[in-house]
């Protein structure tokens, strides 16, 4: 089966409300408009959105980090653009990322919430997660480790039901290959160098990974790309920023393993 997997579109722009100059929204509406805004080109999300359409796979993936503070605007921005994947008979699977669950503000907290039902025609919610689907004899595991945090920090968590669910998975007979989506990598190589962008409570998933009863990690949150992945292909596929990096990864998964092909849009 062939799975595209994009990630990290960060649609940004200004305040919404007086409010976001008194949350953790300043601090990601400063960074926007003097960074992140001459990085990330949404046209690339446009072009991204037509190939996908023209090479229909079996399932779309989406690993978060749609806007860069949670705002409804932002949401909107980038929903428009996903509109024609959306409508179309592509499975498409989305969960948030940390900027996407950037605040505990209630319109952020229902912008989110309406995204996850919106893309994915509400097959779930946001609640819903952890949750596991199969499609085309591949199953997908569905994790949510995106909570807001501190005010300088971008941290994930795992909480102990998250990690139930995946070993509960993960003990039945493995008769199909199992690949595992989140935001944030179950792998960290430099652990103190990124102790403000870490996930926490990610061990036991790390150890399922190395036995071999997930054959795969799709995630984002680091915004280049990389792959490490052992020769059969089993591992963890990080897709980078897809507005910053202007690539995607297309992936064939089977019984003996994955390939991977990175497409530049």
């Amino acid at each position: 089966m062939k799975i595209i997997h994009f990630s990290d579109p960060h649609a940004g722009g200004g305040a919404e409300d007086w409010r976001a100059y008194f949350d953790k929204r300043w601090v990601g509406v400063f960074n926007y408009r003097f960074r992140r805004r001459f990085k990330h080109d949404l046209t690339k999300l446009e072009n991204t959105v037509g190939y996908i359409l023209a090479a229909r796979p079996d399932v779309a993936v989406c690993t978060g980090d749609l806007t860069s503070t949670g705002q409804p605007g932002e949401f909107q921005r980038v929903l428009d653009i996903l509109k024609p994947l959306r409508d179309s008979a592509i499975p498409l699977l989305y969960l948030p990322g940390n900027h996407d669950c950037y605040v505990n503000v209630p319109k952020c907290v229902a912008a989110v919430r309406e995204t996850v039902e919106y893309l994915s025609r509400g097959d779930y919610r946001l609640e819903d997660l952890p949750l596991l689907r199969e499609y085309a004899g591949v199953e997908f595991m569905l994790l949510n480790a995106c909570r807001p945090s501190n005010l300088l920090c971008s941290w994930g968590f795992l909480k102990k039901r998250d990690v139930a669910a995946v070993t509960e998975w993960c003990a039945a007979p493995k008769n199909r290959p199992r690949v595992l989506l989140s935001h944030y990598p179950m792998t960290e190589d430099h652990p103190v160098l990124r102790v403000r962008h870490r996930l926490f409570g990610q061990k036991k998933i790390v150890g399922l990974m190395r036995s071999r009863a997930i054959d795969l990690v799709l995630c984002g949150h680091v915004h280049r790309p990389y792959l490490k992945v052992d020769g059969s292909g089993r591992g963890e596929c990080c897709a980078g920023s897809v507005t910053r990096n202007g690539t995607m990864t297309e992936i064939e998964v089977g019984a003996a393993g994955c390939s991977f092909r990175r497409v530049a849009v």
